[in-house]
């Protein structure tokens, strides 16, 4: 299993739909608004690398007012 936390920028005062968006794909493990330089951070779980592209490439950055991902896998060691 992979896990990762993804930050998200949305556009403005989309932030509150995203998450709610998010919180419906299967593999997402929280999804939350927060401030600062991104708007919202979700913790994903994927069976792989590759299942965890396809969760974010294909289900996340496909949901209306988000602008920018970036992927940060968890690392244990």
């Amino acid at each position: 299993m992979v896990e990762a936390y993804v930050l998200i920028q949305t556009e403005v005062g989309k932030a509150k739909g995203v998450v709610e968006e998010v919180r419906l794909i299967d593999g997402i493990i929280s999804a939350d608004d927060v401030t600062g330089p991104y708007d919202v951070i979700v913790r994903a779980e994927a069976d792989d690398v590759d299942g965890l592209g396809r969760l974010v490439v294909a289900d996340i950055q496909a949901i209306s007012g988000i602008t920018r991902t970036l992927t940060c896998p968890v690392v244990h060691l």
